[in-house]
């Protein structure tokens, strides 16, 4: 049966950018991301670009970006937001994490959100292989000096992080123990314009009971957490 998220990305690429668009609303990614590295003159490489959400936040601060994703529905969305922008140092384009059409040593940045820890649900039993697939084509692409970053969630509704379920927690310790990353977390809470649009941008991602939550508390500001690991190769 295909994956909620899977069904999700194929088939309503333009709801879920609508939801991640109402995230983040004080810019704490963008923050964290130039205290791990200065942005301007980088060339990056992004893994699993989705809808362009990194993509757009990246591109008025670096040199150039390829951005990168498996469901073309997800980039069809993506385009045009990217054209909006007036930016031109972009480009989307169709593959796989463990597989990019990038020279070696081409980026000065590679990075990833919300991307790779899906293969602790779909690949239970072989996320190992499949992340470390792709962080071997991270530091593939990356010049000597290059830095690698993944951007994944730590949990929504709450204050405090938190790995939103057991393979998350063992991908998370398995970057730190057993790959070298650096971690740290943040707050990237979504705000919206009124609860019935909470609702509405909600209720199809994360389920009913967190949009069951937010109609019974009126939040108009629903906390998250997101985790950020990074390291020089």
């Amino acid at each position: 049966m295909t994956d909620h998220f899977q069904d999700i990305y194929a088939n309503k690429a333009a709801q879920y950018d609508a939801m991640v668009a109402r995230e983040d609303y004080e810019g704490n990614i963008l923050k964290a991301l130039e205290g791990i590295r200065t942005l301007a003159g980088l060339d990056v490489v992004e893994f699993g670009a989705g809808t362009g959400r990194l993509t757009r936040l990246l591109a008025p601060h670096v040199q150039s970006i390829r951005a990168f994703d498996n469901a073309p529905r997800m980039l069809d969305v993506a385009r045009p937001t990217l054209e909006a922008t007036g930016a031109n140092n972009w480009s989307l384009e169709l593959a796989e994490n463990d597989q990019l059409p990038v020279p070696d040593s081409s980026a000065d940045l590679a990075i990833e959100g919300w991307s790779f820890g899906h293969q602790t649900g779909w690949n239970p039993d072989s996320w190992r292989e499949s992340i470390g697939a792709a962080l071997i084509e991270m530091q593939r692409v990356l010049r000597p000096g290059g830095t690698a970053v993944l951007l994944e969630t730590m949990g929504t509704g709450s204050e405090s992080p938190a790995p939103p379920a057991p393979g998350h927690a063992e991908f998370y310790a398995w970057l730190e123990q057993e790959h070298g990353f650096t971690y740290q977390w943040i707050r990237t809470d979504y705000e919206f314009a009124s609860v019935p649009e909470a609702e509405e941008l909600t209720r199809f991602f994360f389920g009913d009971a967190l949009a069951d939550r937010i109609v019974q508390e009126g939040l108009l500001v629903l906390p998250e957490c997101t985790g950020i690991w990074w390291r020089t190769y």
